[in-house]
């Protein structure tokens, strides 16, 4: 192999191919977003793919929020409504006092839990923050596209 690369008048020269250019290339998302794979999202994309992306995604996920959410809505509505219909037919009775011992019993329970999640619920936070901070471009257009999706 040392001959091969030292001897000048051989003709076998080998051309390096860097596969993630070429299939760079031949992806139609490639084509569409350009640029590298890493990095924060403001050096990989323009600033109208980044909104169009944040935009189209926020507007995917606040229409199915709006969907869900009147679904889940209905669901609770129509319960409590059936509840209260039954309630006052007879069919159902509460005991009230035992009701009010459960639901102190259920707030100790989650004080307890919150004291103990409130380093997670930090870091959480602090991480979140530091992505909008990053990425304010795609945020505002989620923003944007989630609302707009409400809105539908």
């Amino acid at each position: 192999m040392a001959d091969r690369e030292e001897d000048p008048e051989n003709e076998d020269t080998y051309e390096v191919v860097d596969l993630t250019q070429y299939a760079r290339r031949q992806q139609w998302w490639g084509c569409l977003f350009g640029g590298n794979n890493s990095g924060p999202m403001a050096e990989k994309y323009s600033v109208a793919t980044q909104i169009a992306l944040g935009g189209v995604s926020g507007w995917c996920a606040g229409y199915l929020f709006q969907k869900v959410g009147k679904i889940a809505a209905t669901a609770v509505g129509g319960g409590f409504l059936l509840l209260q219909i039954a309630n006052h037919s007879g069919y159902v009775q509460v005991d009230w006092k035992r009701v009010e011992k459960d639901v102190n019993k259920a707030k100790r329970h989650l004080k307890r839990k919150a004291d103990r999640a409130v380093p997670e619920l930090n870091s959480f936070i602090d991480q979140s923050t530091e992505f909008v901070k990053t990425n304010i471009i795609v945020t505002s257009g989620f923003f944007g596209g989630f609302l707009l999706g409400l809105a539908s």
